[in-house]
């Protein structure tokens, strides 16, 4: 059961989180299908509360730093993000490549961490930008610890949308590539998500065994392939997912 205010109030701030621009009350109404008068409310409470303001010169709304700030100290809680950036930073400067880390929310994967790289040619990514899980290797990886059950469940809710011509698009070739993940203890897109665009990716473990969180090394998929082949990013990646987490508590199987 949802509060209907609360709810709308929500949907204000996810609309104007698209729109750079900023909009109107109009176009606002519009949107959400409600009356000025009910946005207007709605508004005067998310500007008193300094979730919004309204730009004086051209009267459009826009959401305000404020919700950067809380997720800010919402990420600056997690202690995946603080035990882990020590590592990735090391890996990052080791192999001078972007290097994000990941977890699951939902049916989803959210980016709560990237060292980006000196490199030219650099990765358009966000901290808190979410991407489905099956076109991403750190997707794929956080997939891989979940029993087959929940793995189709989620499948079933979310479906297996096409990218790329290279986005698995099928149950079973999905879960081919889950098992051969479980194995492997690594985990590609192969420019499944985005074309050009190359990743490779390993879990990070807690004192339960269980996987937390991933992380990647991502870039042009000529530079990365040649660095998996002739530079060992792989032997890097896994090193760091056995230190991160090492020191979450993990004991490796021997």
């Amino acid at each position: 059961m949802t509060v209907q205010s609360v709810d709308r109030a929500l949907s204000i701030i996810e609309i104007l989180g698209e729109q750079p621009n900023g909009l109107g009350v109009m176009a606002l109404s519009k949107e959400l299908n409600l009356a000025k008068s009910t946005v207007h409310r709605l508004l005067h409470s998310l500007i008193s509360r300094d979730f919004v303001y309204q730009d004086e010169e051209n009267e459009r709304y826009y959401l305000s730093m404020k919700l950067a700030q809380v997720s800010a100290k919402m990420i600056d809680h997690l202690d995946i993000r603080k035990i882990a950036r020590p590592f990735i930073e090391g890996l990052s400067e080791q192999i001078n490549e972007v290097v994000h880390v990941c977890i699951r929310d939902g049916n989803e994967v959210v980016y709560i961490d990237k060292v980006e790289s000196k490199r030219t040619i650099r990765m358009y990514s966000q901290i808190g930008k979410r991407a489905m899980l099956h076109c991403t290797g750190v997707g794929k990886i956080l997939l891989s610890g979940l029993p087959d059950q929940k793995i189709s469940e989620i499948i079933d809710t979310v479906g297996l949308p096409k990218f790329t011509e290279n986005t698995l698009t099928t149950k079973e070739a999905f879960f081919e590539e889950i098992q051969s993940i479980r194995q492997l203890g690594y985990a590609y897109d192969r420019e499944e998500h985005e074309e050009g665009i190359y990743c490779i990716s390993a879990p990070i473990y807690d004192y339960t065994d269980k996987i937390i969180a991933g992380f990647s090394i991502s870039g042009p998929i000529d530079r990365i392939k040649e660095g998996i082949e002739h530079h060992h990013y792989k032997t890097h990646l896994l090193d760091t997912s056995h230190q991160i987490s090492e020191r979450l508590g993990y004991k490796k199987e021997s």
